[in-house]
């Protein structure tokens, strides 16, 4: 019996990658941070979980799309004040996704899907998807983030009023994903309510107002916004499958599209 074919390209020699360029059209890069994730994650947290999402929907694509180089490290000023933080900025980060997709590209693929797990990289993703219609009008640019894609599950996790980094859906995921890397002695409440944050904090969530953006530290002092002791590994596969359904159902009409 053969085996089945591999889902990373960093697996393929290069005949097979370019036989993969018909037999799997759509390349599916991982991009996440490396940054704080309180003092019981590890710093790849958002990476594992792009990672995670991305194997399960080539798995479930059944050999239509291959995962490509991942991206380590995002877009994080915001949560240098946490040691051992690493930082792109937005322009070196808009240079090296471009750069991998004109390679791409250039091997003839011209459906790129990003699933990010760092909300810090979206605006810098949007930015580029627009600059790809003038550059690359041939190529066809997604991406996606990975909790708001389930948001209604998460918010039937009965979350804290303030929530997110780190927190109850994050840490949810990770017991789910990768276990062995969550240190579940450490999981401590972070920012949990409104009434926990500054005047100038409240205006940086979400809301009726300008964006305004400020730094993790003031948002927590130990950089976690929920509470993740709430979390188990069962909302966590909640979450990865409800993602996972979403994004296949969307690379698939995209295919027939």
């Amino acid at each position: 019996m053969n085996a089945a074919p591999p889902l990373r390209l960093a697996e393929m020699t290069t005949e097979e990658a370019a036989t993969a360029v018909t037999a799997s059209p759509v390349v599916i890069i991982p991009a996440g941070a490396f940054e704080q994730h309180g003092p019981a994650m590890p710093l790849a947290t958002d990476t594992i979980r792009a990672e995670g999402v991305a194997e399960r929907v080539a798995a479930a694509l059944a050999g239509r799309a291959v995962i490509g180089p991942p991206l380590p490290v995002g877009v994080s000023p915001h949560h240098l004040a946490f040691a051992g933080t690493v930082t792109l900025t937005t322009t070196t980060l808009a240079a090296v996704v471009r750069e991998y997709v004109e390679s791409l590209y250039r091997h003839g693929w011209r459906k790129v899907l990003v699933i990010t797990g760092h909300g810090g990289n979206n605006a810098t993703l949007s930015t580029v998807a627009q600059d790809l219609l003038t550059t690359h009008p041939g190529l066809q640019f997604a991406w996606t983030p990975v909790t708001p894609l389930a948001a209604d599950v998460v918010s039937g996790m009965g979350v804290s009023e303030v929530h997110g980094h780190s927190g109850e859906a994050e840490t949810a995921q990770m017991l789910h994903l990768a276990p062995g890397l969550v240190h579940t002695d450490r999981l401590t409440a972070g920012t949990t309510s409104t009434a926990q944050l500054d005047p100038l904090s409240r205006l940086s969530r979400h809301g009726a107002h300008p964006a305004l953006v400020v730094r993790y530290d003031r948002l927590s002092p130990n950089g976690i916004l929920g509470d993740p002791r709430r979390a188990t590994a069962e909302d966590g596969q909640a979450v990865v499958d409800a993602v996972v359904v979403r994004v296949v159902a969307f690379v698939k009409e995209w295919l027939d599209a």
